[in-house]
């Protein structure tokens, strides 16, 4: 097999669904992973559309799973290379700290975090007997900057961001390419039926019921501006066919400038704006 191959975790829908497609169309053999295998008939329907069915397999994967990454690598050392894997499983968790279980963190970062750690050690060692290989890792432009009531997923953005760091350089003199994608807001389930509240914050006995109810009207107003989830698709795609990549690419509408009068504004500046956005100026006492 001359063809590159592509691993790419949760591609039963969003940007791994569309990133699987692009990648089989841009000439890499793709194994499509996904947790619950009943969820694959959107992926199937696409790969006959676009007849990828010669490039593109679709393996089940849970990321949280001792035993599932077992089988990932004994599939892997069948095949005998990785030359490029692309970490996109995850979810958003959501609701106000004090209400949040610590079970519910441990969750959210056993997928977000954990999860991503170890699919990519079982890559690791095929792309460093290759000497060459790429990592790409769906970060968000949450793993820069906060937001309220999101918490579990906003911690879990910016482990990745630092662990990515750390492993960019370990894997810099080996060849091995690592790369972040910060995607903004985008038409993806996440922030649906992906996202995962809290049941304590949506009771109206809440005492954040009521700065609960402005975040979802924030995010409810906001959809309208939400990206094109194929627009980060294609940005990987262009990624894992470029040499030398640096680290981190934002993407989505205003993300850049987000991001750069986030590190601009001090902190009380940043913190009165975020207030405002919600049209709130201190929670239910």
């Amino acid at each position: 097999m001359n063809e590159p191959i592509a691993l790419v975790t949760g591609s039963s829908s969003g940007f791994g669904l569309l990133t699987a497609l692009e990648l089989g169309m841009n000439g890499f053999q793709v194994i499509a992973t996904m947790r619950n295998m009943g969820k694959s008939s959107e992926l199937l329907e696409a790969v006959k559309r676009l007849n990828l069915e010669s490039r593109i397999t679709i393996h089940e994967l849970d990321v949280t799973s001792e035993t599932s990454i077992k089988n990932l690598k004994l599939l892997l050392n069948e095949i005998g290379r990785v030359d490029l894997l692309v970490n996109n499983a995850g979810y958003a968790g959501a609701g106000f700290v004090e209400e949040i279980t610590m079970n519910e963190y441990r969750k959210q970062f056993d997928t977000n975090v954990f999860g991503v750690i170890a699919v990519t050690k079982a890559v690791l060692p095929f792309m460093r007997k290759q000497k060459k290989g790429k990592v790409i890792t769906l970060s968000s432009i949450s793993g820069k900057m906060a937001f309220p009531g999101l918490s579990p997923y906003v911690a879990s953005k910016h482990a990745i961001e630092g662990w990515s760091e750390c492993l960019r350089l370990e894997m810099k003199p080996l060849g091995i390419d690592i790369v972040l994608i910060e995607p903004g807001s985008y038409k993806t389930n996440i922030w649906s039926s992906g996202k995962q509240v809290t049941e304590l914050s949506l009771r109206s006995d809440s005492p954040y019921y009521e700065y609960m109810n402005k975040i979802e009207e924030y995010l409810h107003l906001e959809e309208g501006q939400y990206g094109d989830p194929k627009d980060v698709a294609k940005k990987i795609s262009s990624i894992a066919l470029t040499k030398n990549p640096t680290l981190r690419f934002p993407i989505g509408r205003g993300v850049k400038v987000t991001l750069f009068l986030r590190k601009l504004i001090p902190w009380k500046h940043w913190e009165r704006i975020v207030m405002k956005k919600l049209a709130f100026n201190k929670t239910k006492e």
